[in-house]
């Protein structure tokens, strides 16, 4: 089993379900949120992933260096601009905040 982690890592793990007919447009916008998150201080990885089963369906995995890092995205103009676009498109929403233990 690998050890425990030391560093204060934060994984964002978010399901979003989306309109049917506003998946295009969801993935587009959510595209170009993830594209700027990556090349943000603090973002180590930004992971889109759609459910095969249910095409209105996203998962998101977001890793950072440590909560500052995280609430440091929530105040960038392009999280601005993905909140204002996501009110139009996401019908539900759920999202956890976690610590890895470990990593493989």
């Amino acid at each position: 089993m690998a050890p425990f982690l030391t560093a204060p890592m934060i994984c964002l793990t978010v399901v979003l379900s989306i309109h049917p007919a506003k998946v295009r447009e969801f993935q587009l916008a959510m595209g170009e949120n993830a594209a700027h998150a990556r090349r943000e201080p603090g973002c180590r990885r930004f992971e889109i992933h759609q459910v095969l089963e249910r095409e209105a369906e996203f998962v998101l995995w977001e890793v950072y260096d440590d909560l500052a890092a995280l609430e440091a995205h929530y105040k960038t103009p392009h999280f601005a601009r993905w909140k204002q676009v996501a009110d139009s498109l996401v019908l539900r929403k759920d999202a956890w905040r976690c610590q890895p233990l470990s990593l493989a």
